[in-house]
C-alpha cells in the first residue's frame, strides 16, 4: 500500500473536476462496467461529475501526492422503507494507483459514512468475473445473486451482474 494516501468525503466536485474526469474516462476507456460505454469523450465525463452530488450522495476521493487515485460514492436510500440502506456506487482506482490497497481504503470509508448516516444494509452490483468481485468478498460482502444480459459491452454483448450485500453492525429494527 502506498503512504500518503488520504481518504476524504467531498462536498464539492468544483476542486476536483479535471482529474475526476480524467480519471473517469481512463477507467471507461480500460473497460470497466461503471455505467458507460467507450471510449467516453472527457466532456460527458465532466458533465456526470456536474450533476452527481444531490442531498442522498455521500463522494469519498482517495488523494496520493495531490493526485486523485480513485474514489466511491455511497447513495443512502431516501424511500420512508429504505432509510436502514444505502448503495455503493462507481467505485474507481485510477490504474496507475492499482493493486496498492486503494479501493479497500475506499471501502472502508464508505462503511463508516453509512454507519454515521446510520445505514445498517449496504448493496452493490459489479459485472462477473472482474477483479471487484474479490474484493467485495474480502470485505465480507455477501453475493444475493445474478442478473443475466444486464450491462451492454461496447461489443454489444450482454454481460450478467453480481449483487452483493453487506450489514453493518447491530441490524436495526
Amino acid at each position: 500500500m502506498r503512504k500518503n494516501v488520504e481518504i476524504t468525503e467531498v462536498s464539492s466536485v468544483v476542486p476536483y473536476i479535471d482529474q475526476l474526469s480524467e480519471l473517469l474516462k481512463e477507467v471507461v476507456d480500460g473497460g470497466a462496467s461503471i455505467g458507460f460505454l467507450p471510449p467516453l469523450d472527457l466532456s460527458e465525463a465532466r458533465s456526470y461529475w456536474e450533476t452527481v452530488l444531490a442531498p442522498d450522495v455521500r463522494l469519498i476521493i482517495a488523494m496520493q501526492d495531490s493526485k486523485i487515485a480513485g474514489t466511491v460514492q455511497v447513495h443512502l436510500c431516501m424511500k420512508q422503507n429504505g432509510s436502514h440502506r444505502a448503495e455503493i456506487a462507481k467505485l474507481m482506482t485510477h490504474p496507475a494507483f492499482r493493486r496498492l490497497g486503494i479501493a479497500r481504503l475506499l471501502m472502508e470509508k464508505a462503511e463508516e459514512i453509512a454507519v454515521r448516516e446510520k445505514r445498517s444494509l449496504l448493496v452493490l452490483d459489479t459485472r462477473k468475473g472482474d477483479p471487484s468481485n474479490l474484493l467485495y468478498q474480502s470485505l465480507g460482502y455477501i453475493q444475493a445473486g445474478e442478473i443475466p444480459y444486464f450491462a451492454q459491452s461496447l461489443e454489444g454483448t450482454l454481460d450478467t451482474t453480481v449483487l452483493y450485500y453487506k450489514t453493518l453492525g447491530k441490524e436495526m429494527s
